[in-house]
C-alpha cells in the first residue's frame, strides 16, 4: 500500500518537474490549425525543426521535403513544426484554408500552429525568442530554425536553404536517437 501511495505521489509530481525541466525557449503553447493544443515543452529533449510557412510563396514546395524529413526521422526524435504567417503577404485568409491547403496539397502531418506573426514587434513570443537565440529573425517565408535537444542551441537556416540541405543534415543527424 505504501509503495502504491509513493508511486502515485511521484506521478502527481511529474508535471511540476516536467515544467521545471523545460528550457525557457520552449515554454510556449499554441493551438494547431485544427485547434488542438501544441505545448513546445512536450518536445524538449529532441531536435525540433521550426519553419515559418506561407501557402502562396515560391518556396512553398519546401513543404514536400519538410514532410519527408518528418516521416523519415520522426522515430529518431525529430519533430517539424510549421508556423504559418502572413507577415510577407503570402498566406491564405484563415486557419481552415491553411490547414486544407497543407493537407490536400502536401499531405502535411507534422504539427502546424495557428497563423501568427513571426517578425517585428508583433511577432509571437516564441519567434522573438528564436530570433534572439539565433541572432536571425525571419527575412522571408520558410526561414528554418533547428533547435538542439538541449532546448537552448539554435541553428538558423535561410529561406533558400532546402530542409534536407547538407548543412542542415550535418547539424541534425548527430541529434537523432
Amino acid at each position: 500500500m505504501l509503495r502504491r501511495l509513493t508511486a502515485l505521489i511521484a506521478l502527481l509530481a511529474v508535471p511540476s518537474l516536467y515544467a521545471a525541466d523545460c528550457p525557457a525557449l520552449l515554454k510556449h503553447e499554441f493551438k494547431t490549425l485544427q485547434g488542438k493544443p501544441l505545448d513546445l515543452c512536450s518536445l524538449a529533449g529532441k531536435p525540433i525543426l521550426v519553419v515559418n510557412t506561407a501557402s502562396k510563396c515560391g518556396y512553398t514546395p519546401q513543404f514536400e521535403k519538410l514532410e519527408a524529413m518528418y516521416k523519415q526521422y520522426k522515430a529518431q526524435g525529430l519533430t517539424v513544426v510549421g508556423f504559418p504567417s502572413n507577415d510577407f503577404k503570402q498566406e491564405l485568409a484563415d486557419n481552415k484554408q491553411i490547414a486544407d491547403f497543407c493537407k490536400l496539397t502536401y499531405f502535411i502531418e507534422f504539427p502546424m500552429a495557428e497563423a501568427s506573426s513571426v517578425t517585428g514587434e508583433t511577432a509571437n513570443p516564441f519567434f522573438k525568442a528564436l530570433a534572439q537565440a539565433s541572432g536571425q529573425a525571419p527575412k522571408w517565408n520558410f526561414q528554418k530554425y533547428l533547435i538542439a535537444p538541449d532546448g537552448k542551441t539554435v541553428y538558423p537556416f535561410s529561406t533558400r536553404t532546402e530542409p534536407d540541405a547538407a548543412e542542415v543534415m550535418a547539424k541534425l543527424k548527430p541529434m537523432l536517437q
